[in-house]
């Protein structure tokens, strides 16, 4: 994998993080839209796996891959910002300003994405309208309920418990975001990005960009879901736990323990997996 130390990691943690910090509106706004997009079609994939398998498993096998080519292709998924920026903003090599610019419109991006092929999977799993029995759409409709109405059943405890699993997903997103700069190949680096997507998805841990996907197409899809439900009960208290999921756990965990040997030896510059300059991927 010609692997590169953690203090190495961190410059390049640094690195992307500042990178993302000074694009443009326009630029977040494509990239956001994409891996929101991306995410959906991974995770109407991983759910028709285990529906077609009736093994729950080969979904978080397969659900990887939405992952991979966006990081491959340097989009924008803001649970992976939530990382990455306020590295950069410690080290003063992006402001608060830019850190809330790129969290917002990242956020607003991978929503438009996420709700578009939303739209289009309800297009084609209900041939436009015209059939509502194939098993996945009921898949679908389940896990919207239980992700939303099935928290409100329990109250303050069913938002403690959102917040803690979104917690736990970024915790693992994060890594997959970060263990790619310990490899200096391709496949390495795919290797290393599927490893904690797969736990995350496989324990069915909340990450609210899928969920931006999962929880209006189960609506279309005969969900007795309502928008409130959805952002109260979980787009809101996911989205913070991924906040501190990433932030914390990943991004400042590793910059407490690996910053002081990393100033003590700045690396060069390693190769990101686009094939340019660290820090200009995901």
């Amino acid at each position: 994998m010609s692997y590169i130390k953690p203090e190495a990691v961190l410059e390049s943690m640094v690195r992307a993080g500042a990178h993302k910090s000074g694009l443009s509106a326009k630029d977040v706004l494509i990239r956001g839209f994409l891996s929101g997009a991306l995410l959906g079609f991974a995770t109407s994939l991983a759910l028709t796996a285990a529906v077609q398998t009736g093994v729950g498993i080969a979904g978080a096998l397969v659900f990887p891959v939405g992952f991979v080519i966006i990081v491959l292709l340097g989009l924008e998924l803001v649970t992976g910002n939530f990382a990455l920026l306020p590295l950069a903003v410690l080290e003063k090599k992006a402001t608060i300003g830019r850190l809330a610019f790129n969290w917002i419109f990242a956020f607003i991006g991978n929503l438009m994405g996420a709700l578009f092929y939303a739209i289009l999977f309800y297009a084609v799993v209900t041939k436009m309208g015209n059939a509502g029995d194939a098993p996945v759409i009921q898949k679908i409709a389940a896990a919207a309920e239980a992700k939303t109405i099935g928290y409100a059943k329990l109250g303050s405890d069913g938002l403690m418990t959102a917040f803690v699993s979104a917690l736990l997903c970024n915790w693992m997103v994060t890594l997959g975001v970060v263990l790619p700069f310990a490899s200096a190949s391709t496949t390495g680096k795919v290797v290393v990005m599927w490893l904690p997507i797969l736990i995350f998805f496989a324990q069915g841990y909340e990450h609210s960009v899928v969920n931006m996907f999962l929880i209006p197409a189960g609506v279309l899809l005969g969900a007795r879901v309502s928008v409130s439900d959805w952002w109260l009960w979980n787009q809101i208290p996911v989205t913070l736990g991924n906040v501190v999921g990433g932030t914390v756990f990943t991004g400042l965990f590793l910059y407490a323990t690996h910053r002081k040997r990393a100033k003590e030896k700045a690396p060069a510059a390693e190769e990101s997996w686009t094939g340019g300059k660290a820090g200009v991927g995901e």
